[in-house]
């Protein structure tokens, strides 16, 4: 017997996956749980319309995504810094500092836990940092360190 699975099973598939079970584990156990639904045609149907809007807003997502990223590249962060004499800066710059430079200079809100910075940064001069926006979509972004 196919199902459809409504949600994840362990050790069986995903949800929204079609998935060959035995008789008695469906009607017994998957479709009395709301794990997953008997792939008849209606729901059969079902399914490909939720995996065609699910495609059609994971392509809007990675059209977002890429627009972000070429906004992203056009030119260097600047950030700035207390330094002192010598040109080395007290404390480091982080992500924190990165994501508010983003939000103020470019006008997107990415999460610092997105990024990450390539080399520690201690003195004055020019970074670069590599955002993760998921599903394999990363991009790596300079930045510049300023004194105040």
């Amino acid at each position: 017997m196919q199902v459809i699975l409504i949600q994840d099973v362990d050790n069986l598939g995903l949800k929204n996956e079609l998935v060959p079970v035995r008789n008695g584990y469906a009607r017994n156990y998957l479709i009395p749980q709301k794990f997953a639904v008997e792939a008849n045609p209606s729901n059969l149907k079902q399914l490909e319309e939720k995996l065609k809007v699910k495609a059609k807003k994971e392509a809007a997502m990675l059209a977002e995504i890429k627009s972000v990223i070429a906004v992203l590249k056009e030119s260097a962060i600047k950030i700035g810094a207390k330094t002192g004499t010598s040109g080395k800066i007290f404390g480091s710059v982080t992500s924190l500092q990165i994501a508010r430079a983003i939000r103020d200079q470019k006008g997107y809100e990415i999460d610092r836990k997105r990024i990450s910075i390539v080399d520690e940064v201690k003195e004055l001069g020019t970074y670069k940092a590599s955002i993760d926006f998921g599903g394999g979509n990363t991009t790596e972004i300079e930045f510049e360190v300023v004194g105040e």
